[in-house]
């Protein structure tokens, strides 16, 4: 539910002029918005939404509804102004327009840079919002308030607002308090600064770890998927904001992984759509309700999700619920005639896109070039008044329920240099900074690391130094990012003695052909590596920082190969090779295929792309200060050639090679994970015990709940992610080897033991049966509780009567 405080307070204007020709459409409660000196119904606070959009909508000529069916790039993106201008008169937004999106944030990424005087301080862009906002209040004839949207996928995208690790490291936290927390933080930041509409959580399961937007992603599983993000959601929305779901849908498994100009064809069956990857989609709007939903670029079996009336309009109004207004991905409407084929021009393609249910349409191009289209269909008659107006109204419905039409101002500007990236928000990002990392290897409790007991400390790698992976297209800008060589002089102080050497590139000159081609090292590139190899001759440990930098993942940034990139292998052998301990960081946004490095290397650190305190967490965590608890919420591949292999997946899909029997003729492949889902090890142990299922026979619509106990037995405090999976024993088609269907993030001191409690619900227990309809079926369900999908400690079995 958003919150209606302000809703109901008394309208004040703070920070907006009010000369005394405009003054009069502000009254005590109410707006004039179209300045006849009346309060019509629309105006009205107290009347229901409905009554209040239909009223707007009978005063809406043509050119104004069609304006409301628009996105407008902010400045520097598609807007050439920083504020208002007498040119606008001129604009087709003199009529209104649908949203603003990312307007005057300051972005500052690898592929985006818009500076802008009013990103920064706070209290100046929230007033320079203001003064937008009032521009379309006052200047057009109906006064209806702009939806400011923008992203937020790991933190706002906005200038120096609070930094989130990576999705794929908010993933891995698998801690629903603390991302609800997180929504918390994103949302009411965007408030203060004027924002009110947040494009995130992205909901795609990602299946193929090729792909370059895994990073923007929770991981592969679709409940973990749903659960993580239906607690974003809920935190955005409660700071009075909309959320908006990315990619709607079928989006996150184009051909073969690939991206950039491909975003379409993906393989996937109808049964195997609807639990994997609309899953995430139903469960969240059904559950948190956002108001908004994203339509993807790609098509599903040859139709255009832009462009399809069953994605759009039967599956996610008539069977979800969804009561938001649906935005295009950028230019996937334009793609319906550019890339699909299935429209002739611009113009049926604006017509196929609004009878399948899009609401509103977002391009890096004008306006215009969708309004005018728009327009040229309803007075041909080829776009009903009926069917505009129902489209217009989606719209207008969420902004009456963002209240838009109540305060359409940030209330106090000031407010935002106090309520953005202050103290309480940078400890909820260094708390999941620290939840995220992931122990992948721990030979012989080589980790933690004891600064007192080390003289000389070696550190290298290509990403030992950087910073720019804290910085994403789609994140927070021009925050200070500790890098891990900074984190760990800073912590162990000037006691020890750190040395530094980059010792390579993250590629080299001919990557990514390098990958099927090798070639030579040069001789600078051997020189940077023998010095490398010096320097660690007298260190007590080595510390290698490595993986992948923001130019080797991402959107756009599919790769063909898993390993470590151009000469980091080689390097880390030369290291190895010396005979001094490795510990090895990855600083990455996709799994990679490091076998060689599983093997030799006694620790190993998964960091992802951490957010702007990474140094310092990664000392904390190299130190003992911080055990990381964090499990991977994607499986790790030994090689490329295995995928698909990921979960949850179908009996024995995922099955070793038989080498002997009647077909068993030897080996010829790699089989299993290299770290599975759910993975994660501790500096400390776990003791599950004490299994109970209550009832152990129920009906088909029951509950069942589930409690195990979890004891820390270690020494050190940590945390343990108790996942529950569920297997059906017996089914009329066949499911999944077995379902994640809960998990609960444990911290635990030691000796400490705790009773964790799921709920198991008819929807976790259902299937799709036969004719695609959701069931419940009689039978027996065997109830697995681990520490990941591959290390089950216990299982139990209850029985669904007819």
């Amino acid at each position: 539910m958003l919150k209606t405080t302000l809703a109901i307070l008394l309208f004040t204007i703070v920070a907006v002029d009010t000369r005394a020709q405009t003054n009069s459409i502000y009254h005590k409660g109410w707006v004039d918005f179209n300045k006849n000196g009346k309060m019509d119904l629309f105006e009205d606070p107290k009347q229901p939404i409905e009554v209040r959009v239909k009223d707007l909508l009978s005063q809406m000529t043509v050119d104004e509804k069609t304006c409301q069916l628009a996105t407008l790039y902010g400045y520097k993106r598609v807007l050439k102004e920083e504020m208002p201008a007498a040119s606008w008169k001129n604009e087709v937004w003199k009529d209104g327009i649908a949203n603003i999106d990312e307007e005057l944030n300051g972005l500052a990424s690898r592929t985006d840079r818009a500076p802008t005087q009013y990103s920064y301080p706070y209290s100046k862009h929230a007033g320079a919002i203001n003064t937008i906002q009032k521009w379309f209040v006052e200047e057009t004839r109906l006064g209806i308030p702009v939806d400011f949207t923008n992203e937020g996928i790991h933190g706002l995208n906005h200038d120096r607002a609070t930094g989130l690790p990576a999705p794929i490291g908010i993933g891995s936290t698998w801690d629903k308090a603390l991302v609800r927390k997180a929504g918390q933080v994103v949302g009411r930041e965007a408030k203060a600064l004027g924002y009110t509409n947040v494009y995130a959580p992205i909901l795609d399961p990602a299946r193929d770890q090729r792909w370059g937007r895994v990073v923007e992603c929770y991981g592969e599983d679709p409940f973990h998927i749903a659960e993580l993000g239906k607690q974003m959601v809920l935190g955005i929305q409660e700071e009075g904001v909309a959320s908006t779901l990315k990619h709607y849908a079928v989006y996150s498994i184009p051909k073969g992984g690939r991206d950039g100009n491909v975003r379409t064809d993906p393989h996937v069956a109808p049964r195997e759509m609807h639990q994997l990857y609309l899953y995430p989609f139903r469960r969240v709007i059904q559950e948190a309700h956002p108001l908004g939903v994203m339509s993807s670029y790609n098509d599903y079996d040859g139709v255009p999700i832009t462009g399809s009336h069953y994605f759009l309009t039967e599956l996610l109004r008539e069977k979800y619920g969804f009561e938001g207004y649906v935005v295009s991905d950028s230019e996937a409407l334009e793609q319906l005639y550019s890339k699909h084929h299935v429209a002739a021009d611009i113009k049926e393609a604006v017509r196929q896109a609004m009878e399948a249910g899009l609401n509103v349409r977002t391009n890096f191009t004008m306006p215009q070039t969708y309004i005018l289209p728009a327009r040229e269909l309803v007075a041909e008659g080829k776009i009903s008044m009926k069917l505009l107006d129902l489209r217009v109204a989606d719209v207008l419905k969420v902004k009456f329920k963002l209240g838009l039409f109540d305060h359409p101002y940030v209330p106090d500007t000031k407010a935002a240099d106090i309520l953005v990236h202050n103290a309480d928000a940078t400890a909820m990002s260094l708390k999941m900074n620290r939840e995220a990392i992931v122990l992948l290897k721990n030979a012989n409790n080589s980790l933690p690391l004891n600064k007192n007991n080390l003289k000389n400390i070696f550190i290298t790698g290509p990403l030992a130094a950087d910073k720019a992976y804290a910085v994403s297209r789609y994140g927070p800008s021009n925050n200070p990012v500790i890098s891990v060589l900074d984190g760990i002089k800073n912590y162990v102080g000037k006691a020890t003695n750190v040395t530094y050497a980059k010792g390579c590139d993250v590629t080299d000159p001919t990557w990514p052909e390098s990958e099927i081609i090798e070639t030579p090292l040069s001789a600078i590139e051997q020189a940077k590596i023998d010095s490398a190899v010096n320097l660690a001759k007298q260190a007590d440990v080595i510390v290698a920082v490595v993986g992948e930098s923001v130019g080797q993942v991402g959107e756009g940034l599919s790769r063909t190969g898993l390993g470590l990139p151009g000469r980091q292998l080689k390097l880390l052998q030369a290291l190895h090779a010396t005979g001094k301990p490795v510990v090895m960081v990855m600083v990455n946004g996709q799994p990679l295929t490091i076998n060689w490095e599983n093997r030799y290397l006694p620790a190993i650190l998964e960091a992802w792309f951490p957010g702007n305190e990474s140094g310092q967490v990664i000392a904390e965590t190299i130190f003992g200060d911080n055990n990381p608890g964090g499990k991977l919420p994607i499986t790790f591949p030994k090689t490329t050639g295995q995928i698909e292999l990921n979960f949850p997946f179908k009996p024995a899909s995922q099955a070793n090679q038989p080498t002997s029997g009647p077909n068993g003729y030897g080996k010829s492949s790699v089989n299993g994970a290299l770290y599975p889902f759910g993975f994660g090890l501790s500096y400390t142990t776990f003791e599950y015990s004490n299994l109970t299922i209550t009832p152990e026979t129920e009906h088909a619509q029951g509950e069942v709940k589930v409690t195990v106990d979890i004891a820390n037995t270690g020494r050190v405090a940590g945390d343990e992610v108790v996942q529950l999976y569920l297997k059906d024993e017996l089914s009329s088609v066949t499911t999944y080897e077995f379902d994640l269907r809960g998990f609960e993030r444990v911290p635990l001191n030691p000796g400490e033991k705790k009773s964790v409690t799921f709920t198991l619900h008819p929807d976790d227990l259902a299937l799709l049966d036969s004719n695609m309809n959701w069931t419940v079926e009689p039978g027996k369900f065997k109830v697995m509780i681990g520490s990941s999908s591959e290390n089950i400690r216990l299982s139990k079995e209850f029985e669904v009567k007819p």
